[in-house]
């Protein structure tokens, strides 16, 4: 007799965070998932890219960690990679973007120019400028100090990954634009995003097809049992799961 297909997960990380941002949302999985966690190449233990911005090379290095026949959940930059490798990689069973659109910069959220200028102070302090991008992004929390401490407690203060990889990813948040590709996407694509989320532009957040109450752009940290009971959704229901989550979501 074969065995039933697993629901699995792929947790991806977004800018200047690694995989164990994740364990924020241990203990609020049902057991009937799958969760994988891997790091982009670059940060925590995975070897960086010769080129930390080819796409290509991004491809290949993370085939083993994105099967096919997993759910895809791509926070913030890790939605915006996971949605670049779509048509270089076998498709998912769906694709989640928490906290991202097709593209980051909007004139209504981070400007280009702000991205602009923020790419100009990193090159000079990246220490303390990715310190200020934590807090930053934390802003449309509830209590933006204890996510803060939070996520300070699980990721600690150095750096997750090198220079020259975390610069890349400051392009990619620049210049990369998934339109296309998701306007035709090989797979469901589902939008999640904090109702608060600082670093959204309000357009951005009204077309998502599920708004997270009180958290802004990180609710790994803010709300991690609702964020797990709606990736749960999605994972058994992958094609119109988010009609199906119930009232008490907001235990």
């Amino acid at each position: 007799m074969n065995e039933p297909a697993t629901n699995r997960l792929v947790l991806l990380s977004g800018w200047g965070c690694d995989a164990r941002l994740w364990q924020a949302l241990d203990g609020h999985w049902p057991d009937d998932l799958e969760i994988m966690t891997p790091d982009w190449p670059g940060y925590g233990e995975r070897v960086a890219l010769d080129d930390p911005a080819a796409l290509d090379a991004l491809a290949e290095a993370m085939a083993d960690s994105l099967p096919h026949d997993a759910i895809w959940v791509g926070w913030s930059l890790g939605g915006l990679l996971a949605g670049a490798l779509l048509d270089r990689l076998p498709a998912p069973r769906a694709l989640v973007l928490l906290g991202m659109g097709e593209r980051f910069p909007h004139p209504e959220g981070v400007s280009q120019a702000a991205l602009a200028q923020f790419r100009k102070a990193f090159r000079r302090d990246p220490a303390a400028i990715r310190a200020h991008f934590l807090r930053w992004q934390l802003g449309g929390e509830p209590s933006p100090r204890a996510a803060h401490r939070r996520l300070r407690g699980l990721l600690g203060d150095a750096a997750p990954a090198d220079k020259a990889t975390l610069n890349a990813g400051l392009a990619q948040l620049a210049e990369l634009d998934n339109t296309a590709r998701l306007a035709a996407p090989p797979c469901p694509v589902h939008r999640l995003a904090g109702e608060a989320d600082p670093l959204l532009a309000p357009a951005i957040r009204e077309r998502a097809d599920r708004l997270l109450p009180e958290a802004g752009h990180c609710p790994i940290i803010s709300q991690p049992g609702r964020l797990a009971r709606t990736l749960a959704t999605i994972a058994t229901a992958p094609t119109h799961p988010l009609e199906e989550l119930a009232l008490e979501d907001t235990r």
